[in-house]
């Protein structure tokens, strides 16, 4: 199993670095009188997935729930005559809901040796019980949620939870008004003044994350509404700013999924060359002599068969050096098994061994600098796959067992589009539909696309001299999941929220502190 090793030595330096720049957070408002300008923040409602409802760590937890970001701008909103702010807080700060098979939220601890995220020891106390009498709640994030979702009709029915063909959410069950309402439904029962929206991640994250095995399928561009993005969404914000409403608002657009630790923690060639140590411990390496009898036995007539078919480029001899890239299954590839086997029969290799061979590498490939691993795909690097297949020398996933389709998001191979670039391009055309839409309701516009780029590079968001990337764990921003954030990165998100919210309706609420919030616990 591949390791996630995190230095608390690197955290330490990576996370209180002090640079020439105080912040880059350069149009606070803090030394002006705060004013609501042209907005109306008396009853604020914010609607979204996970990244609204505060989820981190893989689960909804208590102390992540008031780290949200709507909460966060909730507070700033108070300064200018903001009411009250409520969340359907979870029962706990493990975040498990047994009765639904949600896990707990994911901690760091010490294995082998090495900090790695692990599920939080305990059982979760929060049930599928509804809450609603102590409701209504203002923060309506809930985790999973697609754009079709929040205005879909028993989208909080516990009738629906059926695992075979869900169509209500668990963490809306919770909180739902009735049975028969939807997410937009109990928004607007409240009447909201001003109303803030970030929808869309899930309606092509869930494809990336799953490795486009066609489980979570992206949701097309266009269709009727509920099932087309584009519709659904302007249908959506129709119904949250109907024509001629004083109604104020801000949405957001949708950051590049692929960019996020959760893809770029393991590289394309995680696989070192110590892992083809079978020695046992105290004994001389034998890595060396297995990397040279797989290439003999096994990549290197593999390379000549395909190269003389023209499709050399799929497979690569190990490195003894270098860190090796993981075979995996690319069902786009033209299926050689026939060939493979043919040709290993005619070159000597028995008949049986041969046939393996073709089964297991006809459409094999190892992959390039344009695939993504997903952090999920390092737990079962190197370990052996439940399969009849999986037979020595050919036992060991990702080195000589091909990954399934779910352990790998496939980018450009041979210049042919992988499912990367499917997904940065339903991205872009999402957000041309988002701000189209910003546009046309007059409502604030952030950028979130633009902000997590800025927050992936290497010199990444800088507040009161300590330094935010997208690097896992260590960056500081992004929580154990690899996906969502940790209060501190809540903290940049809120801010960005209310620069644009200050911008448009000329307020000046005043940024938060992303010092002040919590980020990775460390044991």
């Amino acid at each position: 199993m591949k390791k996630i090793i995190i230095s608390t030595i690197a955290v330490s330096a990576l996370l209180f670095t002090a640079t020439s720049c105080n912040t880059d957070f350069d149009t606070d408002v803090k030394d002006i009188p705060v004013t609501k300008g042209e907005a109306d923040f008396s009853k604020y409602v914010a609607l979204g997935n996970s990244l609204t409802s505060g989820f981190r760590d893989n689960a909804l937890y208590i102390d992540g729930q008031n780290e949200s970001y709507p909460s966060m701008i909730a507070m700033q909103m108070r300064l200018a005559g903001g009411g009250g702010f409520k969340q359907p807080l979870m029962n706990d700060n493990l975040g498990g809901i047994p009765s639904a098979g949600i896990a707990n939220k994911k901690i760091l601890a010490v294995v082998a040796g090495a900090l790695a995220p692990v599920d939080a020891p305990g059982t979760g106390t929060t049930t599928l019980a509804n809450i609603y009498s102590a409701g209504p709640y203002q923060n309506m994030g809930v985790p999973g949620a697609k754009v079709a979702h929040l205005i879909a009709p028993k989208y909080g029915d516990p009738a629906g939870l059926n695992p075979l063909a869900p169509t209500a959410n668990p963490y809306f069950v919770r909180f739902a008004s009735s049975s028969t309402t939807s997410v937009v439904a109990d928004a607007l029962a409240q009447n909201p003044t001003f109303v803030s929206l970030w929808i869309g991640n899930n309606d092509v994250l869930g494809y990336a994350t799953s490795g486009g095995d066609g489980s979570n399928p992206i949701t097309p561009v266009d269709g009727p509404i509920g099932v087309g993005f584009n519709s659904t969404y302007s249908a959506l914000a129709g119904m949250l700013f109907p024509s001629g409403t004083t109604r104020k608002g801000v949405v957001a657009n949708i950051p590049d999924v692929t960019s996020i630790p959760f893809f770029t923690r393991v590289p394309y060639n995680p696989v070192p060359p110590d892992r083809f140590n079978t020695a046992l411990s105290g004994s001389p390496s034998n890595q060396n002599a297995n990397i040279d009898a797989l290439n003999a036995q096994v990549f290197g007539p593999l390379k000549q068969i395909l190269t003389g078919l023209g499709q050399g480029s799929r497979i690569q001899l190990l490195s003894k050096t270098e860190g090796n890239p993981v075979v995996l299954k690319d069902e786009s590839l033209t299926n050689l098994a026939a060939q493979i086997t043919g040709a290993l029969v005619a070159a000597g290799v028995p008949v049986q061994q041969a046939g393996l061979m073709g089964q297991l590498y006809g459409q094999a490939r190892h992959s390039t600098s344009q695939d993504l691993i997903p952090l999920t795909t390092s737990t079962v690097l190197g370990t052996t796959p439940s399969s009849p297949f999986a037979v020595a020398p050919f036992d060991k996933y990702g080195t000589t067992y091909p990954l399934e389709d779910k352990h790998v998001l496939r980018g450009k191979f041979n210049n042919v589009n992988g499912e990367v670039e499917e997904v940065l391009a339903a991205t872009v055309a999402f957000n041309a539909t988002i701000k189209s839409v910003a546009d046309s309701k007059n409502l604030a516009f952030v950028d979130m696309n633009a902000k997590m780029k800025e927050l992936n590079s290497k010199s990444g968001i800088v507040w009161d001299g300590v330094r935010y990337t997208a690097t896992f764990v260590t960056g500081g921003a992004f929580s154990l999941d690899g996906v969502h954030l940790t209060g501190r990165g809540y903290g940049i998100v809120a801010n960005e929220f209310i620069k644009s919210i200050n911008m448009k309706y000329r307020s000046t609420l005043p940024q938060v502190d992303p010092n002040k919030y919590s980020g990775v616990k460390f044991p």
